[in-house]
């Protein structure tokens, strides 16, 4: 009855539920659906399995337990669309399927992806099963939310609750689809916002529920008031939100930290630390003058500064010097400067800057900490995107130009597999398709992130540099570069085609986004970029006597102290956004498409031209067309046979050879040429009385089988593959299974005796089969040979030991090799260590290091097909080594080598571009010209190789094997 009652309801849909059914197709229709079912309520829409979503702003009776219940017992197009339907399709799918997915959520910041990513976990939590430990799992991972809001989200002009930071979490599931845990993977927390909000914007929300929900005890113990306008760091005009209770949400963040797995003494050293950035911002600088007339700086009331370091166990005169002065090292000399007013400042608020977002950072680990799954077992993932929406604000700086990019990326994925993808497979199948146009963004994607003429390229150049850099030589190279390109625009390229825009200032350029043209200020481009802190203030950090606070400045341990430019924030976030791409592609992806439907956050309000904007850059009118016009479903022949096998007589129950039905969107047209017959219902009956005969037989011959299986066990032995063959051909699958189970227990129980070290060997030589085996001549011989690691007698050096980091554990390889001279081509002698961080190069007399190559800036390494031990390094761009070029060296442990080099390389950076060449070919850089090398090594038997060089472009030269 409930189902009828359910269906009958569903008889009355308002507009056209799936855009795929509406006609007729154009824009204006699109939209007026949209309205006609945002008037009445009804605020999601599918095009085919994309979901809609248009924010109410307002709290809408269609959510809880009993939608949940109710979505979770029907298919996807039974009910009314709905963000739980999406997420029970992705779970199923995940559960039965066995398929990783993730939910992409996007949209502009205010359109409803927070509340859409909360929706969604909370529908997954419901479903997925019931338990003591799975209970505690589901709540750990729910209560990570308050806490990231907290920390993380802010009032801004167009959203109460926008998360100021990107935030992808991997749900992970065991195979019957209970929850095991997960990872957080946080993305460039908008860290200018701690000292700086626009008008009628707030900080983050833990500041203001700290002072709200903190009892007077414990705003005593942290030195605060409860008057949210005594702090400079915080907004007094907009000290409240409607309908958000600070206090409330501070008890239901503590409790949510609780329940996580945070201690009591952790919650109070977090809250201490968010208590001194608020006290930093009250920390008054004034003009003072040195003897020689020189501007100085000094603290106004040394009260805040003295109350801090009671707080955090700090040497308050200290303090006040690290931020009132700066020491700079220059060769062995230190020389102290004092900084004046504003480069006080500067230092106060960057540092500021520092401690919070290094706390956010240190809370999503220690939440990462709670919720990780153990490495041993195999897991489901199911992946949530809740990333920063487009962002075009009166002022855009560096921040909106990062989150736009980010933007342009997760567009990009969206071309990709719902418009690109699905239209360039019926081209490569063959079936007659009118292309549908739509606009790929990948010409923006490049224009920004080019890793030679992009623009965060180019502003990594201006930072890195020598010789005076600003904000305007930034961005005076850009018009230089992109002055004639078709999505850049600024005051100089207009001048240029005599375009007058006086919306478009000096310090600006503009770029036309997939969502519309934004206009960037460039002021503090540079700084926010090099993301710099001064050494004096990490050093001053880390001696405090608070132990959260110094944990989170380890580079200001003197001992630890590194003249190595740590990465730009720009470089640092292209990185995180390619790994987030990597994720996504290799997920099915299943898409919220939030749309904000006016700009006050107003209930009811539909303004039909902001919708449009919306609709035409997210691309939902080509969206429509490609699933109008292509076919609903498409599967690839192998889950294709193993579900709908028992329907035919060539595949069940006796397992034919069938004939492939062709490509996957083939396979759907048999399918549903198949279900078209006439006689179908009678076949599937038919089918069923004529398996169910046989049943018995075959259950009794399944029985022997097994038994008899059981008493011929073979040996237990690993190399031993001998397996008895099944006695009758509808057993060879079983029995194939059966091989396979068997051959994983032999190998589990011999990998059971082993001891650590001997496990570590055999993955190392797995390692190299992996990169070696088939592709390198010399590969066989290096197999049934031990790694030895040490080739030197390191252990009676105490010189060379001392040349290794003294916190990177034991060296991982100590050889000699030996390295070509790129001026003549001669060899000479070197010890090569490899540790976790470095690969250094010395001396093989002096024991004096020469070359120091840090595993970060290891962009890959060519090795030669053949006999030889010749291989070269590659280094990045980045590389302080780099104006020497690569390094070409020979080894004879080039297999161990390499194979060493290259996991120790992944543990440190997680990326190596990896190549075995033939013939032999390596890119290396040099500065001199071009010269012919004499030979280096002959291969085994005898014969005389040749490296011959030619100069390639200005600074590469190609290196052949002959």
């Amino acid at each position: 009855r409930l189902k009828m009652e359910l269906l009958m309801d569903q008889a009355r849909p308002v507009g056209v539920e799936d855009l795929i059914l509406l006609e007729p197709l154009d824009e204006e229709s699109l939209i007026k659906n949209l309205q006609l079912r945002y008037e009445n309520k009804e605020i999601y829409t599918y095009i085919g399995n994309v979901v809609i979503s248009v924010n109410p702003y307002q709290q809408l009776p269609i959510y809880g337990p009993e939608f949940i219940a109710k979505y979770r017992d029907y298919t996807f197009y039974e009910l009314k669309p709905h963000i739980y339907a999406l997420a029970n399709v992705a779970y199923q799918s995940l559960k039965d399927r066995d398929r990783d997915q993730c939910i992409l959520i996007t949209g502009e910041s205010g359109a409803g992806k927070t509340e859409a990513s909360k929706l969604v976990m909370s529908y997954v939590a419901a479903v997925c099963g019931k338990g003591e430990q799975v209970n505690s799992v589901k709540e750990q991972l729910l209560q990570s939310n308050p806490v990231l809001e907290a920390f993380g989200n802010a009032k801004t002009i167009r959203n109460n609750n926008s998360s100021r930071f990107g935030k992808y979490m991997d749900i992970e599931f065991d195979f019957k689809g209970s929850p095991l845990g997960g990872v957080i993977t946080n993305y460039l927390l908008e860290k200018s916002r701690v000292v700086k909000q626009l008008k009628g914007e707030r900080n983050f929300h833990i500041f203001y529920q700290l002072l709200a929900g903190a009892d007077a005890q414990l705003l005593k113990a942290l030195k605060l008031e409860e008057d949210t306008s005594v702090y400079g760091y915080l907004n007094g005009e907009v000290s409240k939100v409607n309908g958000m209770d600070d206090a409330s949400n501070f008890r239901a963040v503590q409790h949510a930290m609780s329940v996580i797995g945070f201690s009591e003494e952790e919650i109070r050293q977090v809250l201490e630390v968010t208590a001194l950035v608020l006290k930093l911002g009250n920390v008054k600088l004034t003009d003072e003058f040195q003897a020689n007339g020189i501007p100085a700086s000094g603290i106004c009331d040394g009260k805040g500064i003295q109350e801090i370091g009671e707080m955090m166990g700090l040497n308050s005169t200290e303090l006040e010097r690290a931020l009132c002065s700066r020491t700079m090292e220059t060769g062995k000399e230190k020389v102290v400067t004092v900084l004046n007013v504003t480069q006080a400042q500067y230092a106060r608020d960057a540092l500021a800057k520092n401690i919070y977002s290094r706390l956010f950072d240190w809370i999503v680990k220690r939440i990462n900490e709670s919720i990780k799954v153990g490495t041993g077992e195999k897991k489901k993932v199911m992946g949530v995107l809740d990333i920063y929406g487009f962002e075009i604000l009166e002022d855009n700086s560096f921040e909106q130009f990062v989150i736009n990019y980010c933007n342009e990326r997760l567009q990009q994925v969206f071309i990709e597999l719902t418009l690109k993808e699905e239209q360039e497979e019926y081209k490569r199948e063959g079936i007659p398709w009118t292309k549908v146009e739509y606009f790929d963004n990948g010409i923006i994607c490049n224009l920004i992130e080019h890793s030679q003429r992009g623009i965060l390229a180019m502003l990594d150049e201006e930072c890195l540099r020598p010789g005076v850099v600003s904000d305007s030589t930034f961005l005076a190279k850009l018009n230089q570069l992109f002055s004639k390109h078709s999505h850049y625009e600024s005051k100089v390229s207009q001048n240029a085609q005599r375009q007058y825009d006086r919306t478009m200032g000096l310090s600006c350029f503009r770029i036309n986004h997939y969502a519309g043209k934004v206009t960037y200020n460039v002021t503090g481009f540079i700084d926010k970029n090099n993301d710099l802190l001064f050494r004096d203030l990490s050093q001053t950090m880390w001696k405090a006597q608070h132990p959260l606070l110094k944990s989170l400045f380890p580079e200001g341990n003197p001992k630890e102290a590194s003249l190595k430019r740590p990465p730009t924030a720009g470089t640092q976030f292209k990185n995180s956004v390619a790994v987030l791409m990597k994720n996504l592609y290799s997920k099915n992806p299943n898409y919220i498409r939030c749309i904000k439907p006016n700009d006050q956050q107003q209930q009811g309000r539909f303004t039909s031209e902001m919708v449009t904007v919306q609709a035409r850059y997210l691309g939902l009118l080509e969206n429509v067309r490609v699933r109008r016009a292509g076919y609903a479903f498409r599967q690839g022949y192998k889950p294709f046979l193993e579900r709908y096998r028992l329907l035919s007589r060539s595949t069940w129950p006796l397992d034919h050879e069938v004939p492939s039905f062709g490509t996957p969107v083939c396979h759907t047209k048999a399918w549903a040429v198949w279900l078209g017959t006439s006689g179908r219902p009678q076949a599937c009956l038919d089918r069923s009385s004529q398996v169910s005969i046989p049943n018995a037989l075959l259950s009794t011959q399944a029985q022997k089988f097994l038994l008899n299986l059981k008493k011929n066990l073979p040996s237990t032995k690993v190399l031993d593959n001998t397996w008895p063959a099944a006695p009758y051909r509808c057993f060879n699958t079983a029995n194939q299974e059966l091989q396979r189970l068997f051959y994983q227990w032999k190998c589990k129980k011999f990998r059971d005796q082993l001891s650590p070290k001997q496990v570590q060997t055999l993955r190392e030589k797995l390692c190299a089969s992996e990169l070696f085996k088939g592709k390198k001549a010399s590969y066989p011989q290096s197999v049934p040979i031990p790694f030895r690691g040490d080739y030197i007698g390191l252990q009676g050096n105490p010189k060379l030991q001392r040349l290794k980091g003294r916190e990177e554990g034991p060296v991982l390889v100590a050889d000699t090799v030996k390295k070509v001279n790129r001026g003549n081509g001669k060899t000479s002698a070197r010890i090569l260590l490899l540790t976790k961080g470095h690969v250094i190069l010395t001396d093989a007399k002096k024991s004096q290091a020469q070359i120091v190559i840090g595993l970060e800036d290891v962009a890959g390494v060519s090795v030669t097909s053949l006999q030889d031990g010749l291989f070269s390094l590659h280094l990045s761009e980045m590389s302080s080594a780099v104006s020497k070029g690569d390094i070409l060296l020979v080894s004879d442990h080039v297999v161990e080598l390499l194979t060493k080099m290259y996991q120790a390389v992944l543990d440190a950076t997680q990326s190596l571009g990896f190549s075995v060449s033939s013939p032999s070919r390596f890119s290396v850089r040099f500065k001199e010209g071009s010269v012919a090398v004499k030979v280096i090594q002959g291969p085994e038997g005898g014969g005389n190789r040749k490296l011959i060089c030619k100069k390639k472009g200005s600074n590469a030269m190609e290196v052949t094997v002959r």
